[in-house]
């Protein structure tokens, strides 16, 4: 009878655009956190994860198995499109978000101070370093260079990057070759697009897809002696330079 009375561990839904092993480090410091807040994943918290791996069209379905489970709250890590589809599956259960971009633009909240719903988060604001980025780059290369930047087409981002991107070249009166990459078999072409435009540099825009790809990206800009700038350090500590 005690065994029976014993309460159930809250389940928390980790809702992530990537594979797996591609945000491993950033899962860990998810367990950190939960650590830190007193609970231990397998002791007195369950997590059921959900990967879409780079495949945005599964991200409805991921969300609503864990709407059906009726998960205490979902934790979307690292990407708009997650935190989209987990806000579209319920607007009861508690929804934590932590992205690169404005969450207000794209409407997840109703603004940052009274974010109002079942929805609130953190965001790095990674999108918005990109004037800053291509002003480093701009450093480094002679005048006249032009700059090739990698953007994912299925991102719910690409729109408002495009947009800051060219505004941001253009106030820096920098040529920028864009290049769409939405698969991993897209990457040898978008880099041959890059040296037919003469692309002396790259900027890979913040992405879960390009997090996945990340070696691969190093080991061709540097084979193809392409200086590069990133979204996060994990291309670095790959081989990004």
């Amino acid at each position: 009878m005690a065994h029976a009375q014993q309460p159930t561990i809250p389940t928390v839904g980790f809702l992530s655009t990537a594979s797996a092993g591609s945000i491993a480090p950033f899962v860990e410091g998810f367990r950190r956190g939960l650590g830190a807040a007193g609970f231990v994943e397998g002791r007195n918290v369950a997590v059921e994860y959900r990967w879409a791996n780079n495949q945005h069209d599964r991200l409805p379905t991921l969300a609503a198995e864990l709407v059906a489970q009726r998960v205490a709250v979902i934790v979307t890590g690292g990407a708009t499109a997650a935190a989209l589809a987990a806000k579209a599956a319920t607007s009861t259960i508690p929804i934590v978000f932590a992205i690169g971009a404005d969450p207000v633009k794209l409407g997840l909240v109703d603004s940052m101070s009274r974010p109002s719903g079942n929805v609130s988060g953190a965001t790095f604001l990674a999108n918005d370093l990109v004037a800053k980025q291509l002003q480093l780059l701009q450093g480094l290369l002679p005048p006249g260079s032009v700059i090739g930047v990698l953007v994912n087409p299925n991102n719910p981002n690409t729109a408002f990057d495009t947009e800051k991107t060219r505004a941001a070249a253009a106030s820096l009166r920098l040529q920028v070759q864009l290049v769409n990459v939405a698969a991993e078999r897209d990457i040898d072409a978008a880099f041959d697009n890059l040296a037919r435009a003469r692309s002396a540099a790259l900027l890979v825009l913040p992405d879960t897809l390009f997090i996945d790809l990340r070696e691969r990206l190093a080991e061709i800009a540097a084979a193809r002696k392409l200086p590069a700038i990133y979204s996060n350090r994990l291309y670095v500590a790959d081989g990004g330079v």
